[in-house]
């Protein structure tokens, strides 16, 4: 019996069109990420991974969709195949199955070594683009999270003991970003 024909798209902002990635596939359920490819924590590729059965194919528009980083799409390649869970990239043309070809394993390094290339020259650009903005005097970065009597409130909490994830979710920010605030006056 066939499995499950599921698609994967990734878009990196809201404003991007997912819909065009996989359209006219014939596909049982897709799952979509608004989120960087940088790395593998998203929260629709997870519930992907979750969801695939043995015998199923995931289908997704291109590598640089899946990942922008080799060794991520790697492992996910690889861990999907491992399962019996074949990954088919369309604008490739290649499909993976855990009985692959060595000239099918060396193009998947091969395109997963050009998106993380990729990745690095748009990080690359953005940088450029920060530096030149700031020389004019027009970049001021990020808006703060929270104003500076919510600061000094979460600070004096922190202080006094109360657990950091709970101060942090109830912000409405990350740890992360909480841990930030604490080290700076």
């Amino acid at each position: 019996m066939a499995g499950h024909r599921v698609g994967y798209v990734r878009v990196s902002s809201f404003d991007q069109n997912p819909e065009r990635q996989l359209e006219g596939l014939p596909l049982e359920r897709v799952f979509t990420d608004h989120a960087s490819g940088k790395d593998a924590q998203r929260p629709q590729l997870a519930a992907l991974l979750a969801f695939v059965r043995p015998g199923d194919t995931v289908v997704v528009h291109s590598m640089d969709r899946l990942a922008r980083n080799l060794d991520d799409l790697r492992q996910i390649v690889q861990g999907l195949t491992r399962r019996n869970i074949q990954i088919q990239f369309v604008k490739e043309g290649l499909t993976f199955t855990g009985e692959d070809s060595p000239m099918a394993t060396l193009l998947l390094s091969v395109m997963g070594a050009f998106a993380e290339f990729e990745r690095a020259l748009i990080r690359e650009r953005q940088r450029e683009g920060i530096a030149v903005a700031k020389q004019r005097g027009v970049y001021v970065g990020r808006k703060k999270a929270l104003d500076p009597v919510a600061i000094a409130q979460l600070k004096a909490r922190a202080a006094a003991g109360e657990p950091k994830a709970s101060l942090a979710r109830e912000a409405g920010i990350s740890r992360e970003t909480l841990y930030q605030y604490l080290r700076h006056d």
